[in-house]
């Protein structure tokens, strides 16, 4: 299952809306670079385990 990681769960001083799907892994790393070059955090295992915390299943959109 795709997973969803969504910049406007996590408290942020820009009111980022940006939104990230993909599989686990692919979606682990965009949104670790993102929080990184965007939000200015440092890489860390407690970064990624944080933004692993956060990530939802997709809800498949309906045709």
């Amino acid at each position: 299952m795709r997973k969803v990681a969504d910049c406007r769960q996590m408290p942020s001083d820009t009111n980022c809306t940006l939104t990230i799907a993909g599989e686990e892994d692919e979606v682990l790393r965009a949104a670790t670079e993102h929080a990184i070059s965007v939000h200015g955090h440092t890489d860390s295992p407690e970064l990624r385990d944080g933004i692993r915390s956060v990530l939802t299943d997709e809800v498949p959109a309906h045709a």
